[in-house]
């Protein structure tokens, strides 16, 4: 398999990056949710929150990467062609997609900078972004929460979407990002 991208498959480095996202936000997704077995101000708690702050703060790295890899390659076909319903429906998911990955970092830096939180990322604090302030902190906090649930829907539609045309559509819509390993 080519590193990079063709008219008929995606390369190497795009699949890559597409499935370690998928485990990041896995990851991420799996921080948030199980510190909630922990007692608040146990270490099992802050350390889930502390990866939860790591990991998602990875998302954004990853998203960045994941824009300039795709805008230096050429988009595989779909064969056979999907209707011009289908081809804007997946434009429009492709954007939501992005703008999650980049919007909730950013959102999650921001709830920790106007706490006064210190922003954790693999052995360095990262500067924060605005000034303290308790009520801009719960407020951001609040969308970062609102778009994480509609997170679980748009990944989730992705997987279907890309299941559908694998299994009812049979084109080649899911097998351009699969790996191959030959």
């Amino acid at each position: 398999m080519s590193w990079r991208n063709s008219n008929l498959r995606y390369g190497g480095l795009t699949i890559g990056l597409h499935w370690l996202m998928l485990l990041l936000l896995i990851a991420v997704y799996a921080t948030m949710e199980l510190r909630g077995y922990f007692p608040k101000g146990s270490p099992e708690r802050d350390a889930m929150k502390h990866w939860h702050y790591m990991l998602g703060l990875s998302v954004l790295g990853l998203a960045a990467l994941r824009l300039l890899v795709s805008a230096i390659g050429p988009v595989p076909a779909i064969v056979p062609p999907i209707v011009k319903w289908q081809s804007t429906s997946a434009a429009l998911m492709k954007l939501a997609l992005y703008a999650f990955m980049l919007a909730m970092p950013v959102l999650g830096w921001l709830t920790l900078s106007a706490k006064g939180t210190p922003i954790p990322f693999f052995g360095l604090v990262l500067p924060p972004l605005v000034g303290e302030s308790k009520d801009l902190a719960e407020s951001i906090k609040e969308v970062h929460e609102a778009i994480a649930t509609v997170g679980y829907f748009l990944i989730g539609l992705h997987a279907a979407a890309g299941l559908y045309h694998h299994y009812f559509l049979r084109d080649n819509t899911l097998r351009r990002i699969l790996p191959t390993f030959r």
